[in-house]
């Protein structure tokens, strides 16, 4: 089956990015449920199972099975490209407990609603209340350590797909996006178990990238504001604990230290994470840096209080260049 979102002709100029913090957190219970449908982030789930002894998430696994619909009131659209968990989840306690208990009866045509949701249902004030706190503290304990890296892939992700909109319009950030994603003729095509066809409705479309989406995509529909959300380049690399070693011939060229940082930079990273990947200072990481955007082959740019680096198409070249 396909979902078919039509775009008017201003409708390109409505694509935004964002990513979220508490949409991270519901997906990778999904991943806690299903390690091996997410065999990617095995690294992650080794290492926080021990430290979520203690915590009973039966809850949150009633409500984010591992597929199927998910109550809306868990996952709000991000309203702000830098977000800020403590403010989402804010989003979520402020929902009216009528809107809680409506999504919590709700299911996919021919299954019915268990035993446990219709009581959660029945009291929605508390459950949420209750869900809301242990969003909280499994946000503590399972995702928030890892934060500064997954943050750092999103919003490489989202400064790159920003440019190709802008230089390429719809075909450079829908070309890549995802094996089930097509665009063609003023439509977006999503291959997904069930089918949607219509207009964006001048709401525009918003995509999100998640790293623990992969290896699917999710989508969102109106009458709710239009949403794709897609793995992010570079998610391959995320759990890595050491960067590939750089081509000898480009080490020869301009060391092996700036030689590392430019092939670790084939996603963009903050300087803070490109130290801890190459187990240097961040001094020694902004001193390689500031000889490397000397020589035109990386730029950084600035999102709020952080600057991302990222290869410019003279770094990509030179990374890409034959070795003998």
């Amino acid at each position: 089956m396909v979902i078919e979102f039509v775009f008017a002709a201003d409708d390109v100029a409505r694509v935004r990015f964002a990513f979220s913090p508490l949409w991270e957190l519901v997906r990778s219970l999904r991943v806690l449920a299903d390690p091996s449908g997410h065999a990617l982030h095995l690294p992650w789930v080794r290492a926080v199972r021990p430290r979520l002894r203690g915590l009973d998430l039966e809850p949150l696994t009633e409500l984010v099975r591992p597929w199927g619909y998910i109550p809306d009131f868990l996952t709000p659209p991000p309203a702000s490209p830098l977000p800020d968990f403590a403010a989402e989840l804010d989003i979520v306690r402020a929902t009216r407990p009528e809107v809680v208990a409506e999504e919590l009866r709700w299911t996919e045509r021919g299954n019915r609603t268990g035993p446990r949701r219709l009581a959660m249902a029945a009291d929605a004030e508390h459950t949420l209340r209750h869900v809301s706190d242990l969003l909280e503290r499994y946000w503590t304990a399972a995702v928030e350590p890892h934060w500064p890296r997954i943050r750092d892939l999103l919003e490489g992700d989202v400064l790159r797909r920003t440019r190709a909109l802008a230089a390429q319009g719809a075909e450079g950030v829908f070309g890549d996006l995802h094996d089930a994603v097509s665009w063609r003729t003023g439509t977006l095509a999503i291959d997904r178990r069930w089918a949607f066809h219509g207009e964006l409705g001048g709401r525009g479309l918003l995509l999100v990238p998640s790293v623990f989406v992969w290896p699917d995509v999710s989508v969102m529909v109106p009458p709710y504001q239009p949403m794709l959300s897609y793995p992010p380049l570079g998610v391959a690399t995320l759990w890595e604990t050491s960067p590939a070693a750089p081509p000898d011939a480009l080490a020869g060229l301009i060391g092996r230290r700036r030689a590392g940082l430019l092939t670790a930079l084939g996603t963009p990273a903050a300087t803070t994470e490109l130290a801890r990947r190459m187990g240097v200072t961040p001094g020694a990481v902004s001193q390689h840096l500031g000889v490397l955007r000397a020589c035109g082959l990386v730029t950084g740019h600035r999102l709020g209080r952080r600057v991302l680096y990222m290869r410019t198409k003279a770094g990509d070249a030179l990374v890409a260049a034959p070795s003998d």
